[in-house]
């Protein structure tokens, strides 16, 4: 069933990205097409971390490993889950608040080899509820669109 599920992806345009943190305690595998589309955004916490991120669907990601190496943050709504290394601090993904049935990845985690190229969109975070009426497709990027 699981290689029925890859080749589903892959016929999908999907290709299988790794990556992790920094000491190498948490990894994981997300997939996501080969040409990233990557949110910079500059609210509070966004600013301060530099966090620039791709939106997957929660079934298109899976952590390895690390579990047990991770805390989690959250202020404010306390709907954004931001999860980092308990070890070395680096978030390689995190669920954001626009997004919670998804995860936001950070591409400069992933593994070389797999990534075609990136584009960028800004997001103004500091008007987050604004910006986000505005946004036409972020919710749906963490919504399933393959079989999996």
């Amino acid at each position: 069933m699981a290689h029925l599920t890859k080749d589903k992806r892959e016929r999908d345009g999907l290709v299988k990205h790794t990556g992790g943190c920094h000491c190498g305690a948490v990894r994981f595998e997300v997939w996501s097409a080969p040409d990233l589309h990557v949110f910079s955004c500059n609210c509070s916490i966004c600013t301060k971390k530099q966090n620039l991120h791709f939106i997957v669907p929660k079934s298109q990601f899976t952590l390895l490993q690390g579990s047990d190496n991770i805390t989690t943050y959250t202020f404010n709504t306390h709907m954004a889950k931001h999860t980092f290394c308990t070890t070395c601090g680096v978030q390689s993904f995190y669920t954001p608040r626009s997004n919670p049935d998804g995860f936001g990845v950070t591409p400069h985690c992933l593994d070389p080899g797999t990534v075609s190229s990136v584009t960028v969109e800004d997001f103004c975070g500091q008007n987050w509820e604004e910006s986000m009426q505005k946004h036409q497709t972020i919710r749906s990027m963490s919504k399933q669109t393959t079989d999996t």
